[in-house]
């Protein structure tokens, strides 16, 4: 629960805080679709110098983006185990063998300890990078305003876009505030002699019981709590509804698409120089 990064905004005054919020979301999009555009060392090397380059001028902490990878291990371990045992590829180097399944051999090849490493590299480039945009450098509410200027086109076709970034908005800023209020929830059974870490699966199953029953709970009550405050203060999403601080683009934001979007380029105009090269071809 602790390594839960979504809504936890790092203030600083850095390049990509400033930018505007519907740059960030694009440059997000932009940077998921490069990412998978990389299939050779070369390409893999850009990426990895790019977000490198991105948390220094972010002037987040590396532990703090370190931190953020920690809610993925599980993800990214298995994502590394299946390309490195069930890869299964016509002349392959191998070093361990399995055996036969389906006519077709199984087993620890070179190909697959390097498709594993790219897959990898790949995925920790792309929480890194869509964390310092989306997260670290972005609060809830510039990100709601982002989206909603962003998707306003489709109101033109009823579709109310102002009250899907209002819920995506205050599900973002309630989900450390759940985390905290579960970690305290989990201390104050520690103290009455809970145990959590003994026992099989099921009996830590059984133990979560008393947390969640509190946990949901509480978020009820915070729920209604906010319902109420927003009543009060007579909320209402439309055209009509005015913003405390208006969008404004400028060209630090036009320049950053523009050298990502150069990024994308020259990492497909070398898959096409290296496919003729086996090396070089790793995906």
């Amino acid at each position: 629960m602790k390594s839960v990064t979504l809504g936890r905004y790092y203030a600083a005054d850095s390049v990509i805080h400033r930018m505007d919020p519907r740059a960030k979301i694009l440059l997000s999009i932009l940077f998921i679709v490069v990412t998978f555009l990389a299939k050779n060392v070369i390409g893999f090397a850009l990426m990895i110098g790019f977000v490198i380059g991105l948390s220094i001028v972010s002037h987040v902490p590396l532990r703090i983006i370190l931190h953020s990878l920690k809610g993925v291990t599980l993800v990214i371990v298995f994502a590394a185990l299946i390309n490195l045992f069930l890869l299964n590829v016509e002349d392959a180097t191998y070093l361990v063998e399995f055996g036969y399944w389906n006519d077709k051999l199984y087993g620890i090849t070179v190909e697959g300890i390097i498709r594993s490493v790219c897959m990898v590299v790949r995925i920790i480039c792309l929480i890194i990078g869509t964390t310092l945009f989306l997260t670290y450098t972005m609060t809830p509410i510039d990100l709601t305003d982002g989206l909603s200027s962003l998707l306003h086109p489709l109101m033109k076709i009823h579709i109310p876009v102002d009250l899907f970034a209002m819920m995506m908005s205050i599900a973002l800023r309630f989900i450390p505030t759940l985390s905290e209020d579960a970690q305290r929830i989990m201390n104050a059974q520690k103290a009455r002699g809970t145990n959590f870490s003994d026992g099989g699966l099921i009996r830590k199953a059984r133990a979560l019981i008393p947390i969640l029953i509190p946990l949901f709970v509480s978020s009820f009550k915070r729920g209604e709590e906010l319902a109420v405050a927003m009543e009060c203060r007579c909320y209402h999403s439309g055209d009509d509804r005015t913003r405390m601080k208006e969008l404004k683009w400028h060209l630090r934001d036009t320049m950053a698409l523009i050298v990502l979007t150069v990024l994308g380029a020259g990492i497909v105009c070398i898959n096409i120089f290296a496919s003729s090269i086996p090396f070089f071809m790793v995906l």
